[in-house]
């Protein structure tokens, strides 16, 4: 399952934060990755091509995954932006980092929870977990929201990946 790759989804940068730390070489200029750009392994070895960058994180396709990793973990040799790893220590990781927030969403994600959205507002309770969505009750009145909006925090809370005000915009319109 490909997860969200969209910068505000802090819970992939802090959860790859190990693997980036790992595979940080020299510090790069943050926009010298431009997308189609291939990145290198330090086995000489195409890594993958660059999908995006927005300035802080790059997301490296692999063939396999879409990888966001810190523009710090980048590094330039003769003209090559590299990173110190192989394409497979990479995907290996990433795999792992995926199951990994799998289960702790598998976890959390229990009726009763209390859920928080992106920016720390008490967005409501798990009434119901259906195969495409999540019932909750938010100031008396349900709604549903699709599962994959859905992480865990750092401190493995139950989150929404959206802000309090964009929910309540998009179900405003939807009324």
């Amino acid at each position: 399952m490909q997860r969200p790759t969209n910068g505000k989804i802090f819970m992939y940068r802090f959860a790859f934060a190990a693997v980036a730390a790992a595979t940080t070489a020299l510090a790069a200029p943050a926009l010298a990755q431009d997308a189609g750009a291939t990145i290198m392994g330090n086995d000489d070895a195409a890594v993958g091509a660059v999908l995006s960058n927005d300035g802080t994180t790059i997301v490296v396709d692999t063939g396999s995954h879409q990888v966001p990793l810190g523009s710090d973990a980048f590094a330039e040799r003769e003209g090559v932006w590299t990173l110190n790893t192989t394409q497979a220590e990479l995907d290996t990781a990433w795999a792992q980092i995926v199951a990994d927030q799998e289960a702790a969403l598998a976890a959390a994600l229990v009726v009763g929870a209390d859920i928080m959205t992106s920016d720390a507002q008490a967005l409501g309770t798990v009434e119901e977990i259906t195969e495409t969505g999540v019932v909750l009750t938010h100031a008396d009145q349900p709604m549903e929201l699709p599962l994959n909006l859905f992480s865990v925090s750092e401190s493995g809370a139950l989150i929404v990946l959206a802000d309090m005000a964009s929910i309540m915009a998009a179900l405003n319109s939807a009324s």
